[in-house]
């Protein structure tokens, strides 16, 4: 694409972006669309460093598992409340942690090798797809926005932990005698997500790609080895990721743990996009990794009550010195917007820094 000379009119505001984590983000006056910019930033040619929030996330009721996990967001919005996944497994939703999880003693698997008579796989094709595209297309989606629609519960780890606890799970992962077994899940799961992704690109307008989940680690460590993710995860990541890849379409990881030694096995699995939590080191995955998936980055933390403005304009100038790379891409993590540093001051210096260096 041919580069844009940055203009500083572009700074006026002509709208804003709804936040939950704190003021709404502005909207200047971009030279291409948000959307636009975002899908130039996947394919490593961002016009500005892009903003998390600059893409929107779509996660319909008609996947079980986005009413289970308290977790719609569509054109008919639902407030968190229980649910039953597709699986059949209930989740209950806990006020004070705002997120859910199984409801205790019940979970169906004990040992992977008895999965076939015990996990029912879900009939996808008697979903209401059909409603749900009526309510949401030329509406929800209506084409202005990169949408990445979420597989929240994930088909590997996660899914894995829903149907057997945590520790069966993580046990079952290296236990010889059910490996094979958790092979023949994953591999069952997959193909399912599969469908899925296919289910989205048949009835909804506007999908830009998908963001699956499965957590990898705790706020220490990775969960498992690497050698037991490359045995037991990535082979069935790579077959998901390559069918959205399949489809035109972008493939998002959301992992969170501090699990940045497992790099190698995210880009293993074909993911091209990926936001760590703020204890892996994002700087330094982006300098090492930049060029080969999309990182979503955490800046500086200062404290915007006791920053000077032209401090402020300092640490975001020097930030994208530092990132706005040819060659290389990210944008900023929903986690720099959740630790308070995105102000409107830091946001539009670093918008502007970001567009002339982007220009050269």
């Amino acid at each position: 694409m041919e580069k844009i000379p940055f203009d500083p009119k572009e700074l006026q505001i002509v709208g804003e972006i709804p936040n939950m984590f704190g003021v709404p983000d502005p909207i200047y006056d971009f030279p291409i669309t948000m959307k636009e910019n975002y899908l130039l930033t996947m394919q490593k040619e961002p016009v500005w460093e892009s903003l998390g929030n600059e893409s929107g996330l779509f996660c319909p009721s008609v996947v079980p598992d986005n009413i289970a996990r308290a977790f719609v967001f569509e054109a008919n919005m639902m407030p968190p409340q229980d649910g039953i996944d597709m699986f059949g497994i209930p989740w209950e939703y806990v006020p004070d942690a705002q997120g859910s999880m199984v409801r205790p003693g019940n979970h169906i698997l004990k040992d992977a090798n008895d999965w076939k008579s015990v996990i029912k796989f879900p009939d996808i094709d008697s979903w209401d797809w059909a409603g749900s595209a009526k309510a949401n297309n030329g509406t929800f989606l209506n084409g202005d926005t990169f949408v990445l629609a979420w597989q929240i519960n994930g088909w590997w780890f996660e899914r894995l932990i829903s149907f057997m606890g945590f520790e069966g799970a993580a046990e079952a992962l290296i236990d010889e005698d059910q490996q094979a077994a958790v092979k023949e899940i994953f591999e069952a799961t997959t193909d399912l997500a599969c469908r899925i992704v296919d289910k989205f690109v048949e009835n909804f307008d506007y999908i830009s790609g998908f963001t699956v989940h499965d957590d990898w680690g705790s706020q220490r460590s990775p969960f498992f080895s690497e050698a037991t993710a490359q045995e037991m995860i990535v082979p069935y990541m790579k077959k998901l990721t390559d069918h959205i890849h399949a489809k035109g379409l972008w493939a998002d990881l959301h992992s969170c743990g501090h699990i940045e030694s497992r790099i190698q096995c995210i880009l293993d699995a074909g993911w091209d996009s990926w936001s760590p939590q703020n204890m892996n080191d994002t700087i330094k995955l982006f300098e090492k990794y930049g060029d080969q998936i999309c990182i979503g980055l955490i800046p500086e933390v200062f404290d915007p009550l006791t920053t000077s403005e032209d401090d402020q304009r300092e640490y975001a100038k020097k930030f994208a010195e530092k990132v706005c790379i040819p060659g290389k891409s990210s944008f900023i993590s929903v986690y720099a917007l959740i630790a308070g540093i995105m102000t409107p001051v830091f946001r539009e210096e670093l918008y502007k820094q970001s567009r002339i260096l982007y220009s050269k």
